[in-house]
């Protein structure tokens, strides 16, 4: 099978520096007469080099639905503009073999003083389709945008969601063969975010669309997508499947060393106790989740407790995890540390925080201290993942022990 999309070589510079001050003619001559082999640099950039890509290679066979998965800055964006012809590449060969829609900013290509309508028929005769074409899907696409009573308004008077609304429909309704989309998906709400990844894996499963994908919303990665392809600092690092791509990207994550990391002199304010010492922002959903703190105890007594809760995102309770300290206590320094793990698939997908205290219970809190190192557990296949768009709570269930019991009657 031919692929519809052939990258070779593919790079992309840039210059960057500072403005230089802009130089009249008067001082360009009396620079030039004092040093006259310096060249002169009339007001333009210090000549420094930033490769936003360099030689990327890959193929994309027609109905794969590909994501595109880095850290900030490492270069997603500038590939997915190269590939909708927004920017040229400095060097290397692009083929596409299909006509392209792209969105990658909420609203990008829409002309602010028209209306929704005129921006529909816009947007559509920019993708090479004709008024035919574009009248045939007009209700589909305003129903899909949910615009129905702002039509006739200019989009300058849109908000954000309604612009990215819009946006998706006419990009994702225009038939195009090829439809790359950037981390737009952010702006809307979650239940048009599952509306827009039903869309996507849609035209990809059922009219054979290809789809180019960028988000850092790995469990929509994993449910979306069959490939990957992990870029870091403009460099292809994987390319494969997309499990093994988020594996990838989660391993280069911790390696660059996502913690909170405060020190020691913060407890030493008599009103703190507790310091959460190591604690990542991302785990996956088959990752142990590992919570290093410190204490500080200057006036010990052995009923001393520490109590620890994993909140939701609302700052409620799931569960408390009471912890006596007197057998890991030593009377040789007032700090105590501990490392406490949560086992693998104890918490479903979704954003949490630490409340923490200590006290001698039913008798004195001696610290207290809530919202601590939001993070975010990311779903990355779980057997949850096809009821996403269920309340599915927030634990999961520990091993539970399942029999058939023989029916006597």
């Amino acid at each position: 099978m031919t692929p519809i999309i052939e990258v070779k070589g593919l790079s992309k510079k840039y210059q960057i520096g500072e403005q230089q001050p802009y130089l009249t003619l008067r001082d360009s001559l009396a620079s030039f007469i004092k040093n006259p082999f310096k060249k002169i640099n009339a007001g333009g950039l210090q000549k420094n080099e930033f490769w936003a890509l360099n030689d990327i290679n890959f193929t994309v066979e027609p109905g794969e639905v590909v994501g595109i998965i880095g850290r900030n800055g490492a270069g997603k964006s500038t590939l997915l503009k190269i590939l909708s012809r927004i920017t040229p590449p400095t060097t290397g060969e692009i083929t596409l073999r299909g006509r392209v829609g792209s969105l990658l900013e909420v609203g990008t290509g829409f002309q602010q003083e028209l209306t929704g309508r005129e921006n529909i028929y816009l947007n559509g005769a920019i993708l090479g389709m004709s008024q035919v074409e574009i009248k045939r899907k007009f209700d589909e696409i305003v129903a899909f945008a949910e615009v129905e009573k702002f039509i006739d308004t200019p989009v300058k008077h849109y908000s954000s969601g309604m612009y990215m609304r819009l946006a998706f429909a006419v990009a994702a309704h225009l038939d195009p063969e090829i439809l790359i989309v950037d981390e737009v998906l952010a702006v809307g709400d979650t239940e048009f975010q599952k509306k827009c990844l039903g869309k996507m894996d849609y035209i990809s499963k059922n009219q054979g669309k290809t789809v180019l994908f960028v988000s850092h919303n790995l469990g929509a990665m994993a449910e979306l997508c069959s490939r990957s392809i992990v870029l870091e600092q403009g460099h292809t690092i994987y390319s494969g499947s997309i499990d093994s791509g988020i594996s990838r990207y989660l391993k280069l994550t911790r390696s660059k060393g996502t913690f909170h990391k405060k020190n020691r002199s913060n407890l030493t304010n008599k009103n703190q106790f507790v310091q959460i010492l190591n604690a990542k922002n991302e785990y996956a959903h088959n990752d142990e989740v590992i919570l290093n703190i410190e204490m500080y105890l200057p006036q010990w007594n052995d009923k001393l407790e520490i109590g620890i809760f994993p909140c939701d995102q609302s700052d409620k309770r799931i569960f408390m995890l009471e912890i006596p300290l007197k057998e890991y206590y030593s009377p040789s320094s007032p700090y105590l540390k501990l490392s406490v793990t949560l086992p693998r698939e104890s918490l479903i997908p979704g954003t949490y925080s630490w409340e923490t205290f200590i006290h001698n219970p039913l008798v004195a809190l001696y610290d207290h201290q809530k919202s601590i190192c939001r993070f975010v557990i990311i779903e990355t296949g779980s057997h949850f993942a096809k009821y996403r768009e269920f309340d599915s709570g927030f634990v999961y269930p520990p091993q539970v022990h399942i029999k058939k019991l023989e029916d006597k009657s």
